[in-house]
């Protein structure tokens, strides 16, 4: 702490010092030219589709050009974060939120709720907006719902990248930065006239680093954590037709090649100890070695440490014996604008498309345990006599045991297969009249593959022909060819979205301070597609307990439970979504396995906006403002789905009402910029994930809710404060108090008898899992899905209401200070950034093992660039005290314990309710993370947490010719 408010204290100094010399050197300037040296430069936006002055405009915008990205150091979309109020993203994930209203899952048929543009293209990733300076011109965050000129699903807000055009003089630049951690980046651009009335433009980027964030304790594995090798080129043309004719098209592509960097890479880490879950089903986890009690036997572990969790000591360091990888190909887009001014009006048209191929492959749970051994029964459960003295460690009932060495390196592999394309045309007014107006019409498209499955590499048991668990239906798999490569879990997913709209907005000054704006868009939404899945269940005591009594040893296969009931959904009727082909559930089970449905659903809105803007004087204008929002609705499915029986999330409006002032003062030497808002949401898209703890044969299913009420209100301040020619001070804070208004009935997953501090169970008796239908058995394989086995409770829902809403920290505050000495060669600008974060939830239950900490950060820079301005040398230090800040919520799973044949019903293999899967050593609490009714934070209960860069510093060489 002691060194923070040092820091904070030479940054007073620094700014007292920049006062009082410039003070004094202002004296002997005349005064008019020393009050109009330190006035704010404006900045012109198109936040409207208009270039219009930043402060002119009714709308709550936080703009970033290529020049304030330079001095500020804002690399990247989690750097925008930094200084834009109610803006969060997270990096591990890609998933961005404005004022609490965010992207929660990675499955594509679940829209988007915060619209991203690049140059008037939509597109659902928002990584592109933080391209390098080298690239944009600038970036602007439209804070709240954009229901008419953005109306696409931009419930939350909209952010647009407008690149740098070509200019009409000959111009180059080459920027080229070194690091730390291995970091290279080497940039350049150049631009100018190819004829009369043709420009070009050629940039392009390459950024590599080699050494990761986290580091892996496992002899011969490479570190992870943003290690990169990505590259980006793009060109352009701008040219004039005529008089009255102009256009512009864009070209790009890109690839990464990636260690472990980029969206889905290793950035977190899981203090807590090992899960000792059984291996099995979906998930063959390597934790269930490390469990006490002697339940296996000759464990192969290359860590180091054994069985302890390195991020228990070091949240930095982890073990694993799988290097996980992202790449990016086929990358490639086009943008294209024309534009024809007619009289007193201009006809533009926008359009272009992207494609790309994501591959995502990373660790499924696998460690650094290589081999174990289990004692398993066989095939026959009748087994002799003679055989019924098994060793202790028999999973099941006694039996003829047999050896089965279980090799649990696991991986998961995670695509994305994305293209899109859309038509944009608009006709609006031109020239400085009162009454301003646009209308246009929108159209657009996607497809998309998202298809996701594990693999359990060294198995060799897998290779054979499945025991069909859904013989019953009459399926009759062909077994497992080549294509299925060894996967426990494949999910193959392929949807289309079409969307049209059509909108218009006016814009009328009936006074001469009052304007007066009215918005209508009209948005049609289509979704449709398919998904195929296949699982096998290998070697867990849930087979027994599910579809077949079958446990895999030396001579039996495993299990495909496909169509056994318990993975897709069977009837009674169709989940709505889901096209009806006359089938239970509308689930074709095809002969390689694969149980597939198809989906099909349309949303239509009508949304807009209405507003009034006063502006009493020069350089104060003040707005009121509604707007309404909407989402269209979704499909869970894919990575998070097994065709649920709840695949169908519909959409979600917000109404949202705003009060703003912009305010410059003091001869523009402050400008203040001021945001009230309070938003109605209903229908809000909310991920929750059901666990299988029932003791039966299912696959936990991450299921999207409609939450009937939530509401989002606080206000956002933004300030620019020069007080002098040279220094500028930069504050930002903005509170948002975003909450479920209304939704109970939910269980936690981490916490399903809901024991934990804050809960709130909507029934105070904790019952046991006792009474008919409780029980699995072959029999009865789908008991009480309320039945913990676990904990021998029965589940209790819970009332949500007041809760946060995920990924949004109440409270944010941006400082930055820069001062400028100037010098005969040339200027140097010192800079000093310090930022701060409330605790944030990761998910809907306000628990602590779903928040992460408040955090803070501070950054520093150093500016050097010539007279002439032909080149700056910056040099950066990012973290400066390599503090840890956390990059979004933090998520939470529940540990499990051991299955063991001390609580096995002998009869038909299936586990008896109401008593904890334990041995008799008392596995408990905090010693093997089994949940208990204990209120200790450990009980059971595993939190990972996502955390930001630690210090890296670096620096960047540019010139321009």
């Amino acid at each position: 702490m002691q060194h923070k408010i040092r820091l904070l204290a030479s940054s007073a100094l620094l700014v007292a010092a920049a006062l009082g010399a410039t003070a004094a050197h202002a004296q002997t300037k005349p005064a008019a030219a020393a009050a109009a040296s330190n006035t704010i430069e404006e900045l012109v936006v198109t936040a409207e589709k208009r270039e219009q002055s930043l402060q002119d405009i009714p709308v709550a915008i936080s703009a970033f050009t290529s020049a304030k990205r330079d001095l500020l150091g804002i690399n990247s979309i989690q750097d925008m974060t930094n200084f834009t109020p109610g803006l969060n993203y997270t990096s591990a994930n890609d998933r961005a939120a404005v004022r609490g209203i965010g992207r929660l899952t990675n499955a594509h048929p679940v829209a988007v709720p915060v619209a991203v543009y690049d140059d008037g293209i939509y597109t659902t990733s928002t990584v592109t907006a933080g391209k390098s300076p080298i690239f944009s011109d600038r970036v602007e965050v439209l804070r709240g719902p954009q229901g008419t000129l953005y109306g696409r699903n931009s419930i939350g807000g909209a952010i647009n990248i407008i690149s740098k055009r070509p200019t009409e003089d000959p111009y180059g630049e080459v920027r080229a930065t070194v690091g730390n951690y291995g970091r290279t980046l080497l940039e350049m651009a150049v631009s100018g006239p190819l004829a009369p009335d043709l420009q070009f433009r050629l940039a392009g980027n390459w950024e590599k680093q080699r050494d990761g964030y986290f580091k892996n304790v496992v002899p011969g594995m490479p570190s992870e954590g943003n290690v990169i090798d990505q590259f980006y080129v793009e060109g352009q043309l701008q040219a004039k037709f005529g008089d009255n004719a102009d256009g512009w098209a864009k070209a790009y592509i890109t690839g990464w090649n990636n260690g472990a960097g980029g969206p889905g890479a290793r950035a977190g880490y899981s203090p807590g100890p090992f899960s000792v879950a059984e291996y099995g089903d979906q998930n063959v986890a390597s934790g269930f070695a490390c469990a006490p009690g002697g339940v296996v036997t000759n464990v192969v572990n290359t860590s180091p440490l054994g069985c302890v969790n390195p991020a228990s000591t070091d949240p930095r360091k982890f073990a694993n014996n799988i290097a996980q990888s992202v790449s990016l190909d086929n990358a490639f887009g086009i943008a294209v604008n024309y534009t024809y001014h007619l009289p007193g009006m201009d006809l533009k048209y926008v359009g272009g498309g992207i494609n790309y191929h994501y591959t995502l492959f990373q660790d499924n749970g696998g460690g650094s345990i290589s081999s174990f051994q289990v004692v398993v029964p066989p095939f026959n459960p009748a087994a002799p006599a003679a055989a019924q003295g098994c060793a202790a460690t028999n999973l099941v009932h006694p039996g003829a045991c047999q050896p089965l060495t279980v090799n649990p390196r696991q991986a998961s592999t995670y695509q994305e297969d994305y293209h899109n394309i859309s038509h944009e045309i608009s006709l609006a007014s031109s020239g400085d009249g009162p009454l301003q107006w646009i209308g246009g019409l929108y159209y657009y498209k996607e497809g998309y593959k998202q298809p996701v499955f594990t693999t359990l590499f060294d198995q060799a048991q897998l290779d054979g022909t499945m025991v069909n668990a859904g013989a019953a239906l009459g399926i009759n798999p062909t077994g497992v060819g080549a294509d299925f490569r060894r996967r426990l879990f494949d999910n193959r997913t392929q949807f289309e979205q079409e969307s049209y709209a059509a909108y218009g907005q006016v814009d009328w000054k009936f006074a001469d301070t009052l304007k007066a704006t009215l918005g209508l868009r009209y948005s049609h939404d289509n979704l449709q597609g398919t998904e195929s899945v296949r699982v096998i269940c290998f070697g867990t005591t849930a087979c027994l307990s599910g579809s077949s009594p079958n446990l895999l040893g030396t001579l039996t296969p495993p299990v495909d439970v496909t169509a056994s009931g318990a993975v897709a959904y069977l009837g009674p009727g169709i989940p709505a979504g889901v096209v009806d082909n006359g089938k239970p559930g509308g689930v074709t089970v095809t002969p390689d396995g694969f149980a597939t449905r198809g989906y099909d659903h349309t949303w239509t809105a009508t949304t807009g906006t209405a507003g009034l803007q006063w502006d009493p004087n020069p350089g104060t204008m003040v707005y009121a403002r509604y707007s309404r929002g909407y989402l269209m609705g979704g499909i869970n499915s894919g990575v998070t789905s097994t065709l649920g029986a709840f695949p169908f999330t519909d959409s979600e409006h917000v109404n949202d009402y705003e009060i703003g002032l912009k305010k410059d003062l003091f001869n523009r030497s402050l400008q203040v910029n001021l945001a009230l808002f309070w938003e109605d949401l209903s229908g809000f898209q909310a991920p929750l994930s059901v666990a299988n703890n029932t003791g039966g044969l299912a696959v936990s299913e991450s299921r999207y809710v409609n939450i009937p009420k939530s509401v989002s209100r606080g206000f956002e301040l933004e300030t620019i404060w020069q007080p002098i020619e040279n220094l500028q001070v930069l504050f930002n804070y903005s509170y948002t108090d975003a909450y479920v208004d209304k939704l109970s009935g939910i269980i936690d997953p981490s916490d399903p008898a809901a024991l934990a501090p804050g809960a709130k169970p909507l029934s105070q008796a904790l019952l046991t899992c006792t009474g008919t239908g409780s029980t699995v058995s072959a029999t009865n394989p789908r008991p009480n899905p309320l039945c913990d086995v676990n904990t021998g409770l029965v589940q209790r829902p819970q009332d949500l209401s007041g809760n946060s809403l995920p990924q949004t920290p109440k409270n944010k505050v941006a400082l930055s200070v820069t001062y400028t000495w100037e010098f005969e060669k040339g200027s140097l600008s010192p800079s000093v950034s310090y930022i701060w974060r409330d605790k944030q939830y990761g998910g809907l239950f306000e628990r602590w093992y779903n928040a992460a900490p408040s955090w803070d950060q501070t950054d520093a820079r150093v500016t050097w660039k010539s007279r002439d301005s032909k080149y700056s040398i910056i040099g950066y230090v990012k973290n400066v005290f390599d503090d840890l800040g956390y990059d979004g919520g933090a998520s939470s799973s529940r540990l499990k314990g051991v299955f063991n044949a001390a609580t096995v019903a002998a009869s038909n293999g299936g586990i008896t309710p109401g008593v904890p899967l334990t041995t008799a050593s008392a596995l408990t609490g905090a010693v093997n993370g089994i949940q208990t009714a204990g209120t200790a934070r450990n009980s059971g209960i595993n939190t990972t947490y996502n955390l930001t860069p630690p210090r890296t510093f670096g620096v960047e060489f540019q010139y321009r010719f």
